[in-house]
């Protein structure tokens, strides 16, 4: 096992298609594909690339700590009683526990995750 993990922003191997829960829609049909990369500390540690088409999407971390870095696209963030910001390629950012919002995918997103359940 090695301790250095690179994550590789266009990754070649098919992704994990999925979308989102049916209760956290607001607008649109937006589609997520996920590349995951690294599983560390028995599923504490996930960390891989992210992609999303355009739509609108209730954001819940509950428990979960996230570190996104943007590779590509813009994505506006609302948080609950919050101001929108936008993100866009070169943007970092991170959601902490307990943290509850709007994600809505402007242009097609790819970012780079690593989340702390």
């Amino acid at each position: 096992m090695t301790l250095l993990k690179t994550l590789d922003p266009n990754p070649t191997f098919a992704p994990r298609e999925s979308g989102p829960l049916p209760e956290r829609l607001i607008e649109g049909s937006p589609a997520f594909k996920t590349w995951a990369m690294d599983d560390a500390k028995d599923g504490l540690v996930l960390s891989g690339v992210w992609e999303a088409t355009p739509g609108v999407t209730k954001s819940i971390k509950g428990e979960v700590f996230e570190f996104c870095h943007i590779l590509s696209g813009v994505v506006e963030i609302t948080p609950d009683g919050g101001e929108p910001i936008i993100y866009k390629a070169g943007d970092s950012f991170v959601m902490k526990p307990g943290f509850t919002g709007v994600w809505k995918t402007i242009e097609t997103v790819r970012k780079i995750y690593v989340v702390v359940n």
